[in-house]
């Protein structure tokens, strides 16, 4: 039985806190952001009509409509719903974490069967779960890291891989680390033929410039970035194919890490400005954006550091999980010497460095969390990564912009979210402070409209409370597609 099938019940039929189910919703004397990089609209009243936002005007000079329900925001700042461009997540029961930390939407980078079925009962009004833009299967190479990934061994194969992501109903081609040149500039050709995007890690065996030029919609997690601003460029590529050729018959993942930290070391070693310009002006005139996910390459400065297995958040996570992750964290700790954790440190601020100097290029960033990795957390990190953001370089509403705005067009759902506008859907968080001033003040949730549906503090806390009993329970949590969990820590 779903443990917030009832829960969901009520808070539609508007107990628990959260405003009566009426038909016209009006936000009165509320500071709006509207996420355009416009200056904050003081006193402002919005009006939501069904699920769409139809009139945002002065307080003053607006009366809301007699029939209206009326929520008195003075003092509270109002921004667009956010979104979390990068998340892996299984846990049905869970999701309406991302809801009660204002997460509207996610972009879902493996899209299972699963994922499809709670779009659709998302849609429908039957899950209470936030709006999502799903990936294809994983397609890798033909020893592939992840066990259920689409093999695309040829050519053929990578056309074959975009026919089955456009047949499964995915928004886009997820493409992986392990592919070849063939079948990577197939599913190129193909997807750009088919009409469907195509993003990922760019593979091992292409360099970032081409991925650029071939059309990648998104890079995530900087993967090859800062090889492509190397001096030795050509030197790693051509390492990257010597592995790649000995991978065809070994997939040994201790010998991915002993490759992969030995191209890293190379390449921070032999950073080039100069070259990094050049890069960042390339991905900015193909438009190719950037999902850092900090989140999850914070994980590499914390080898040590014992706290992050005591984060108080990971209370609402199932204990499985949880289990898990202080497993894995606690047998990489100990194996983790001092010169591993002073380059995961320089490692880690030259990519906080690399994503403030793409932002100043004006190249589109997103904001995402690998949740579902170890300490990545549905709802709860967003706000870590939009913090590591600004300690990047960007302003508070570019931070703000990577997970609303930027989202939005990277999606091509501009018209009707990203932004606070008449005609858009009515998907706001409402906060107590300025995040503007602070961008920590994003966690600081008074309320959440979600679909023009009202949730109120007291509202959002129940979603909490009712996460963390189920955290608590001795109930198994299935998880049918573990194998994320199992492997080790691993961007995905």
């Amino acid at each position: 039985m779903r443990f917030f099938q009832s829960f969901l019940l009520c808070l539609l039929a508007g107990c628990g806190g959260a405003a009566p189910k009426e038909n016209l919703l009006a936000i009165t004397h509320v500071n709006v952001i509207d996420a355009t990089g416009a200056s904050v609209k003081p006193d402002a009243t919005v009006l939501i009509e069904g699920d769409r936002i139809t009139a945002i005007s002065n307080s003053s000079a607006f009366h809301p409509p007699t029939n209206a329900v009326v929520v008195d925001a003075a003092g509270k700042y109002l921004i667009p719903g956010l979104w979390d461009m990068h998340v892996h997540w299984y846990q049905e029961d869970y999701l309406p974490l991302f809801i009660a930390n204002g997460v509207t939407g996610v972009r879902m980078m493996w899209g299972y069967p699963i994922h499809h079925r709670w779009k659709r009962e998302i849609e429908k009004g039957r899950l209470l779960g936030p709006r999502m833009y799903l990936a294809s299967t994983l397609v890798d190479g033909p020893n592939p890291i992840w066990p259920g990934s689409f093999i695309a061994k040829d050519e053929a194969g990578g056309r074959e891989a975009v026919r089955q992501a456009k047949s499964e109903g995915a928004d886009f081609v997820k493409v992986y680390s392990l592919l070849s040149r063939a079948a990577y500039f197939a599913i190129s050709d193909e997807a750009n033929k088919s009409q469907i995007p195509f993003a990922g890690h760019v593979p091992m065996s292409v360099t970032v410039e081409e991925a650029a030029a071939a059309g990648q919609k998104s890079i995530e997690h900087l993967t090859g970035i800062l090889s492509a601003c190397s001096s030795r460029e050509a030197e790693l590529l051509q390492a990257a194919q010597n592995f790649l050729a000995g991978n065809a018959t070994n997939n040994s993942p201790q010998a991915y890490r002993t490759y992969a930290m030995r191209e890293n070391k190379i390449a921070l070693e032999s950073y080039s400005a100069d070259k990094a310009a050049a890069l960042f002006s390339t991905l900015k005139q193909n438009g190719t954006w950037q999902c850092p996910t900090f989140t999850v390459l914070r994980l590499i400065t914390l080898a040590a550091n014992p706290a992050i297995t005591h984060d108080t958040r990971l209370k609402y996570l199932p204990p499985d999980i949880r289990s898990e992750w202080n497993d894995l964290f606690g047998a990489r700790a100990k194996k983790a010497s001092a010169e591993d954790a002073a380059f995961g440190k320089a490692y880690f601020q030259r990519h906080l460095e690399i994503v403030g100097a793409m932002q100043h290029a004006g190249v589109g960033i997103l904001a995402g969390t690998d949740t579902g990795n170890p300490y990545c957390m549905p709802g709860f990190s967003l706000h870590d990564e939009l913090a590591f953001l600004v300690q990047a370089g960007l302003t508070p509403m570019e931070a703000l912009q990577a997970a609303t705005l930027n989202a939005a067009r990277f999606m091509g759902r501009e018209k009707d979210l990203g932004t606070i506008a008449a005609g858009k859907l009515a998907d706001l968080v409402l906060l107590d402070a300025n995040p503007l001033a602070d961008i920590a003040n994003t966690r600081k949730i008074s309320a959440v409209i979600y679909g023009g549906k009202y949730f109120s503090k007291s509202s959002l806390d129940e979603m909490l409370n009712k996460a963390k009993s189920l955290a608590g329970s001795t109930e198994k949590n299935p998880q049918p597609y573990d194998h994320e969990y199992k492997t080790g820590f691993h961007l995905d």
